[in-house]
């Protein structure tokens, strides 16, 4: 119906251009072909004025009213520390362009006005003049340059790399389609190196594990984390086709290219709660932003920085957005602290794990951390249950009561805890799964707690400070039905006397 309808308004809307033109030839023929040229010449000329001026105050008036909603003016002032410097470029070249496009403007209608045909006029044809040609060559020329001198100044400035002994923050912007994968480096401060042939379904970015600095890197997920005042350099790539790195209130603009790295550094200034105070000043962000819900939060209170894309990079280009929330120092530390490395949580122990069979130098730290922890709740602690510890990372050879190498960092945590509490004394048990004969289970559970205590003994720690027990089956912490509850049952224990 409504397609109808629009047809029909099309076929009147002809036929009433149509009959227009037919009165207008009817009017000629009545009145004579040179008035009719002369009244033509005339309302032309007005109506060009008219044009003009309604044209300009139109420009004008709606710069203004929309000003608060575009970058560098209003509450959009830039919230990194180089923006001031490209929104100041962009102020003084929008200056000169502006007098120029207004001054045209005029000239072209006010001409169109003034030399009107007339039957008393005769047009003069002027072949050359140096002075116009000085002048609309010169000028152009000296506001040109000015403009290029200060734009490669802030060429520079914008895009100065970060010094070696710099404090900031790197991280890394990879574009696919449809989706920023954002990697932070980890405690060590230092992203791992990448090769494009070890990517893999598990492995999006073709990290290489064999590079300790990827073992502590950390991929987030979902929203992206910045502190303020702190200088951040991004990396910046692709996977298949032209992306875009764009966060517009940072002024951060960069191509992201397959197989062509690029970087920018940018300082953020604003956390996004100061920026949402900045546009809380301004009605237009006082409005609901929900039409539909006039009660529900204002347009400012869901303010948002946004990472985008900002090439057409296919049909999901939209779905590209990435929150972006600028913090303190102290959230983005706490925010920081609780991300997990994206080895050790999803690809370590697995098939395209390279380092299945180490103990990686960032897992003894963690778990050095750990066991000083524990040990120093196990110490405090006025409950008897929490007196026992179990070593989880020590393992024996099959049937066997010798340590295998990789018990040394455990069992070194131990030494350093019983160094740190000199008058600890413990009992060191050993226990099995009910598999054989419960004779042999515990002559071997006696000989591999005896084998930890040599190993602490052999250290310096006092044969006086150690007990050693094997109870083989007789207490076992889950039922002996699968081969999961039996790996839970083979263990050794330390419980501080």
């Amino acid at each position: 119906m409504t397609a109808l309808i629009i047809t029909l308004c099309l076929i009147l809307i002809t036929i009433v251009l149509v009959q227009v033109g037919k009165v207008t030839e009817l009017t000629a023929q009545i009145k004579g072909e040179r008035q009719v040229l002369r009244d033509s010449s005339k309302w032309n000329g007005l109506l060009s004025l008219a044009f003009m001026v309604i044209f300009l105050l139109a420009v004008m008036i709606s710069a203004w009213n929309y000003k608060n909603f575009m970058l560098g003016y209003g509450p959009h002032e830039a919230a990194s520390e180089h923006g001031s410097v490209l929104d100041s470029m962009f102020f003084i070249t929008l200056v000169f362009t502006g007098i120029v496009f207004i001054l045209t403007h005029i000239a072209l209608f006010w001409f169109a006005y003034k030399y009107r045909w007339s039957e008393h006029r005769k047009a003069e044809f002027i072949a050359h003049d140096n002075r116009l040609e000085v002048l609309w060559t010169a000028l152009p020329a000296v506001v040109m340059t000015l403009l290029v001198v200060r734009g490669l100044n802030a060429w520079n400035t914008v895009m100065a790399d970060v010094n070696p002994d710099e404090e900031f923050i790197e991280m890394e912007a990879t574009g696919q389609q449809f989706n920023w994968i954002i990697r932070y480096p980890g405690p060590d401060g230092k992203l791992g190196a990448r090769n494009y042939r070890l990517t893999t379904a598990g492995n999006q970015l073709g990290q290489d594990f064999t590079d300790p600095k990827n073992w502590d890197d950390v991929i987030a997920s979902q929203e992206l984390y910045l502190p303020v005042g702190k200088k951040v350099r991004v990396r910046i790539t692709a996977k298949d086709v032209l992306h875009n790195f764009y966060l517009p209130q940072f002024r951060v603009k960069m191509d992201a290219v397959p197989g062509m790295p690029t970087y920018f550094v940018f300082t953020p200034i604003k956390t996004t709660a100061e920026y949402r105070n900045e546009l809380r000043k301004y009605p237009e962000y006082n409005e609901p932003y929900d039409d539909t819900d006039p009660t529900g939060p204002k347009r400012w209170e869901k303010f948002e920085y946004e990472l985008a894309c900002a090439e057409l990079c296919g049909r999901g280009h939209y779905s590209m957005k990435r929150i972006l929330r600028v913090v303190s120092r102290e959230e983005f530390d706490a925010w920081y602290k609780a991300q997990e490395s994206y080895y050790l949580t999803q690809i370590r122990g697995k098939e395209d794990d390279p380092n299945r069979d180490r103990v990686l130098d960032i897992e003894v730290q963690q778990r050095a951390k750990a066991f000083s922890e524990s040990i120093k709740t196990a110490v405090g602690s006025g409950n008897a249950a929490d007196k026992t510890l179990t070593l989880k990372y020590i393992s024996f050879e099959t049937g066997s009561a010798a340590l295998t190498p990789n018990s040394k960092y455990e069992l070194d945590n131990l030494v350093t805890a019983l160094n740190a509490y000199p008058q600890l004394r413990i009992e060191i048990a050993g226990h099995t799964d009910n598999v054989g004969e419960p004779e042999s289970n515990r002559a071997l559970s006696q000989q591999r707690a005896a084998a930890v205590a040599r190993y602490l003994t052999d250290r310096g720690i006092e044969a006086a400070r150690l007990q050693v027990a094997g109870y083989g089956d007789t207490k076992p912490v889950a039922p002996n039905d699968s081969d999961e509850n039996r790996a839970k049952n083979r263990r050794t224990e330390f419980t501080i006397l």
